[in-house]
């Protein structure tokens, strides 16, 4: 990565601190990269752009890869648009400024990252399936919720928290019910849920 692009990386995940912005940790995001490149993905579908960081990274990664992601919150999204421009990769990152469950995509993708709001996994999960090729492969992060899913429930103050956490749970049985998919549930950064289409 030339020094251009890593200030910019840098300066994004400043804006992410500083602005309470969620973005991938930085070990399961080397697991992804890695992951991409050992399966020759050439197309990712990501739920969940927040500023552009995984995408951008992913293409930076990843020579030839595009990747269509879609943002529903209107000040992410355009921080995403400047992002991806001062990174030169608006040829191959796509942006859709839409609620990803009333969204429909056109075409089929390697590889589904679900990186958006946890509760509705299980819905993305559904929404996106046909847009999955053959042996492709979904990957969910934040499985583990910082270490919260696998906490006893009654020791969560907060009930929004305890209500997310279940959602996770569900989610996590869900995916190991679906006979379709092999999934395999990967402690890195903040948990990774890897499932591929059989």
């Amino acid at each position: 990565m030339n020094e251009g692009l890593h200030y910019e990386i840098e300066q994004m995940e400043a804006y992410a601190k500083e602005h309470n912005v969620p973005i991938m940790e930085k070990e399961s995001l080397a697991y992804l990269l890695t992951f991409l490149d050992r399966h020759h993905i050439k197309s990712v579908l990501e739920v969940g752009t927040a500023i552009g960081y995984s995408a951008i990274q992913m293409a930076l990664a990843i020579p030839g890869l595009t990747i269509t992601t879609i943002e529903r919150d209107e000040e992410r999204y355009l921080e995403a648009i400047k992002n991806i421009k001062k990174c030169h990769l608006e040829d191959r990152i796509t942006l859709v400024f839409s609620d990803a469950l009333e969204t429909h995509i056109e075409g089929t993708f390697d590889l589904i990252f679900l990186d958006a709001a946890k509760a509705q996994n299980i819905h993305f999960f559904e929404r996106f399936e046909n847009n999955l090729n053959p042996h492709g492969f979904y990957v969910t992060d934040n499985i583990e919720f910082h270490g919260m899913v696998a906490q006893n429930e009654s020791d969560i103050e907060s009930r929004n928290v305890r209500g997310i956490v279940r959602k996770i749970k569900e989610y996590l049985n869900y995916l190991e019910e679906k006979k379709d998919y092999h999934t395999e549930f990967i402690s890195v950064g903040d948990g990774l849920a890897i499932s591929e289409k059989l």
